[in-house]
């Protein structure tokens, strides 16, 4: 069974960075996407950043273009997700996502991490 295991987060002021990252423990699958969600109190969960494993190809969401990246370690099946100019609003859960093959099976799956607490403080 896959888990997708997460790190980083915290706690910061408005204007700082904070990092993120997240890889698969136990067997290995080949990514074909991950990328990152978050979960505001009160908001419904949604889309930050993805990355494709094929290409590098990345994509956000509009409030955090230009100050999110996101990056990957293709040894390691690990992404992160580098949080600069941080602002209150960022506020949020953290999950992990990742789209995941396994040729051994030939079976993809989609997966999520525990989640991380991202707290900006005003």
């Amino acid at each position: 069974q896959v888990q997708l295991v997460e790190s980083g987060g915290g706690l910061v002021q408005a204007g700082g960075s904070l990092g993120l990252s997240c890889g698969p423990s136990g067997r290995t699958f080949r990514p074909v996407t991950m990328g990152w969600y978050r979960q505001a109190p009160g908001k419904e969960r949604e889309f930050v950043a993805t990355m494709n494993w094929s290409d590098g190809s990345t994509r956000y969401v509009d409030s955090v273009k230009g100050r999110f990246t996101i990056s990957r370690n293709n040894a390691r099946n690990t992404v992160y997700l580098q949080m600069n100019s941080l602002k209150p609003e960022d506020t949020a859960i953290y999950y992990c996502h990742a789209d995941l093959y396994d040729p051994t099976r030939d079976f993809r799956g989609a997966y999520w991490g525990q989640g991380t607490q991202v707290t900006v403080s005003s």
